[in-house]
């Protein structure tokens, strides 16, 4: 077993904390990964995520997917987006909490409606217009 500072570097998770547009990107994406498709359901074949996961639980299952939901508009704040932007993300989060606070209904919704996937497409629009050094290209 190896010991030493190249170890001890290989078990930290590259967490990107930092403030600048590249490393709030990693965070945001991140974050939707877990929320939304994290799990792959056997039989259901599509992802879901802690979103619809944590859902199942009454009452504190939706404010604590809100509160997750809400601090990527707090990190769109944070890039600059416009109110109008911070509006529509903050609406996406509402109607899923609103309709996600239905019993059954709402879970069944959860798996439908993906707020965060579409407040990440806004955050990653606004990144690659306004800052598209932080731009991942995927092959």
């Amino acid at each position: 077993m190896a010991t030493g500072p190249e170890s001890v570097r290989r078990l930290q998770p590259d967490l990107p904390l930092g403030s600048d547009p590249a490393a709030v990107r990693r965070r945001v994406e991140a974050l939707e990964r877990v929320m939304e498709r994290a799990f792959a359901v056997p039989g259901l074949g599509r992802k879901v995520g802690l979103d619809a996961v944590v859902g199942l639980v009454p009452v504190a299952g939706d404010v604590v997917t809100a509160a997750i939901g809400l601090y990527l508009v707090w990190e769109a704040r944070n890039l600059g987006m416009s109110k109008w932007q911070l509006a529509r993300m903050t609406a996406n989060v509402g109607i899923d909490t609103a309709v996600g606070a239905i019993p059954v209904a709402g879970d069944l919704f959860d798996f439908v409606f993906r707020s965060n996937s579409r407040n990440l497409r806004m955050i990653r629009r606004h990144l690659d217009k306004h800052h598209p050094h932080t731009r991942i290209i995927e092959g």
